[in-house]
């Protein structure tokens, strides 16, 4: 087997389904979560029979798929210290472009923004995103904890720049209750962190919101 870096290789691997994602988008007259639960679950079911093939690879296939905390090392840290920088940085520049292609896409157009380049761009930082968190939370439910905090703070935001920060700090949050509850509890650490994160989707009802 050749010496490749994992998380690099999760990464490249990523990015280029986001590729393809952008490609199917502009050609292919169908839904975007349609396109994305098909390559989405082609591409993982692939990637399990593959390893079949590999009798001589032995890879912890649930802690990919659920998260493994204990699995997480140095390296993997440098990553994600790394990959977070990246993603960051890059929205500071697109953060305004992000926002008026999703308010109005046709309007952007008419205002000259590049809409299949700011589109593929937000599709690539996803993927970094989704590539260096997958072993933490794994690949099964990391698209749980981009999509449940933002929804919690989603109700009590009245601009883009606060649902933002507070779906970060509603993720930060969910990721140290539910490290709480794994250490604690015995449980696993991935789902755990989607559990901490439903559970605060639920206490952002009760809690009024603002007029």
């Amino acid at each position: 087997m050749l010496d490749v870096n994992l998380t690099l290789a999760v990464t490249v691997g990523c990015m280029l389904l986001a590729l393809l994602l952008v490609t199917l988008q502009q050609r292919q007259p169908l839904a975007s979560d349609t396109l994305l639960g098909i390559l989405a679950h082609s591409t993982l079911s692939l990637g399990l029979v593959s390893l079949s093939f590999m009798k001589d690879v032995r890879i912890d296939l649930m802690g990919y798929l659920f998260g493994d905390l204990l699995a997480v090392g140095p390296t993997d840290l440098a990553w994600i210290a790394g990959g977070s920088a990246l993603v960051l940085l890059m929205l500071i520049p697109l953060w305004r472009p992000l926002l008026a292609v999703t308010v109005h896409e046709e309007l952007a157009k008419v205002e000259g923004l590049p809409v299949a380049a700011i589109r593929l761009a937000l599709m690539l930082l996803i993927a970094v995103v989704i590539a260096v968190a997958m072993k933490i939370v794994g690949v099964l439910l990391i698209t749980s904890l981009l999509i449940i905090p933002a929804a919690a703070a989603q109700r009590h935001a009245r601009t883009p720049e606060q649902m933002a920060l507070g779906a970060s700090l509603l993720g930060l949050v969910a990721v140290c209750l539910g490290l709480a509850l794994s250490w604690f509890e015995d449980t696993p650490a991935g789902p755990s962190i989607v559990v901490s994160a439903a559970a605060l989707f639920l206490l952002s009802f009760a809690w009024p919101r603002r007029a």
